[in-house]
């Protein structure tokens, strides 16, 4: 790692809930130093307590009144772990709070970089995390608003490269995106809830029809990172001509998947452009 990855500034959550407080776990398990250490506000003490631990000032808004003023002071990466409905009430309170040179970086969906920016003068860069970001293995999706510099994409990745992967994109694709990597796991488990009721439809119990499932989706996809290899090169492997694989893909592909997946994602686009209509 070089010089330039070696630390971070000091970095503010604004609500730690589930995706929030993964980033904020991922950001200490990662061992980088962060420079005037780990802040984060939440409602609950509670939840507040949870977070607390060496080089991370947790506060309540139940026991500090000024909890999100001393959050922020100093704070140079502030990411916002607040509903969408929330973003821009937050960010009209915060606004005479942040250091001028303070990175507002949101975590909400729908939530554009021009209402973000019309709201306060720093730089914002919009995101994308995804729910395996809870296990270190998730995909961020970075959108950088117009103020935000090549330097500020690249602090932002280094941040979100603690819970995995980072693609940066103009924020037209953001939506995109978020259809595909966002949705993208539930789709994975919806499969295997399906799978799951066809082996128990083919009479295992309840215990062994979970297992076939889980770890046939677990196990294909630790062999496709392992490997590199195409997906489609990794299917071709396990279907032997004229053999029982075969004839399962030939139905699953007169279903027209492709086409499925599609509408799914344009569903899920369609939605979060709502959103941004507010």
């Amino acid at each position: 790692m070089s010089e330039a990855h070696d630390s971070l500034p000091a970095v503010a959550f604004i609500g730690a809930g589930s995706m929030g407080g993964a980033i904020l776990q991922g950001l200490i398990a990662s061992g980088i130093p962060v420079a005037g250490g780990i802040r984060a506000v939440n409602r609950s003490e509670e939840k507040a307590a949870s977070l607390r631990g060496p080089g991370v000032l947790s506060l309540s808004y139940e026991t500090v009144d000024d909890a999100t003023e001393q959050a922020l002071a100093g704070a140079k990466l502030v990411v916002l772990g607040v509903k969408p409905a929330g973003i821009p009430e937050l960010l009209e309170e915060i606004a005479p709070m942040l250091e001028p040179d303070a990175v507002v970086v949101s975590i909400a969906a729908g939530v554009t970089t021009g209402r973000m920016e019309a709201l306060l003068p720093n730089a914002v860069v919009r995101t994308m995390p995804n729910t395996p970001s809870t296990v270190g293995r998730g995909l961020t999706g970075i959108a950088p608003g117009s103020r935000a510099t090549a330097s500020i994409v690249a602090l932002v990745s280094r941040l979100f490269e603690t819970v995995g992967r980072v693609v940066v994109v103009p924020e037209s694709q953001i939506d995109a995106l978020s259809a595909v990597s966002g949705s993208g796991p539930a789709y994975v488990f919806f499969l295997v809830e399906q799978l799951t009721e066809t082996a128990r439809r083919l009479g295992f119990a309840e215990e062994e029809a979970r297992t076939l499932a889980e770890q046939t989706f677990i196990g294909a996809g630790a062999l496709l990172e392992a490997s590199g290899e195409d997906p489609a090169e990794l299917r071709r492997r396990v279907t032997s001509p004229k053999g029982t694989t075969e004839r399962a893909i030939a139905v699953l592909e007169s279903a027209d998947l492709a086409s499925l997946f599609e509408r799914g994602a344009a569903a899920a686009i369609a939605r979060a452009r709502e959103l941004a209509a507010g």
